[in-house]
């Protein structure tokens, strides 16, 4: 028991200094949507950051223990379009035997919003879920969701 603790802490300790952890909560989502007309519609884009040194599986990663990003768009009085994935880079990682298609830097999720002719309001609310995974070359952390909400003025 005392060996396995010791083994525990130092694999730990050569974890923290070798800089191998790293904050799985890095990865940003933003967006924007243009000005919409009633009765009409406009693009709306996601954003995803991811540090250096990280990845995120991509919407396709190509095996089936890799979770895919899935990105839903849904909003109140108004239809959202399906979300339209950027394409991933191919990488071999040392956990796999075969590469993985993976996003890594930026990744950008488009999807168009249609507004009514007979909306009443102002300003239209999308919100946006980004469910992904995160990994370094090495290891692969427990998938993540965030959430966030782009406002578009409605003329």
């Amino acid at each position: 028991m005392k060996k396995t603790l010791f083994s525990a802490i130092l694999t730990l300790s050569f974890i923290f200094s070798a800089g191998v952890l790293f904050d799985t909560n890095a990865q940003t989502i933003s967006g924007s949507i243009g000005t919409v007309k009633r009765g009409g519609s406009t693009k709306a884009t996601v954003v995803m950051s991811i540090p250096g040194g990280l990845h995120v599986n991509s919407s396709r990663p190509g095996s089936e223990y890799a979770i895919p990003t899935v990105v839903q768009a849904s909003a109140s009085g108004a239809k959202v379009g399906s979300v339209m994935y950027p394409r991933g880079k191919n990488r071999k990682l040392s956990f796999s035997e075969d590469t993985l298609n993976v996003y890594e830097g930026r990744a950008v999720f488009a999807f168009n919003v249609a507004v009514p002719a007979n909306f009443k309001g102002t300003t239209i609310s999308v919100r946006v879920v980004a469910r992904y995974q995160a990994c370094t070359d090495e290891v692969c952390y427990p998938p993540k969701s965030k959430e966030v909400t782009l406002t578009a003025k409605v003329l």
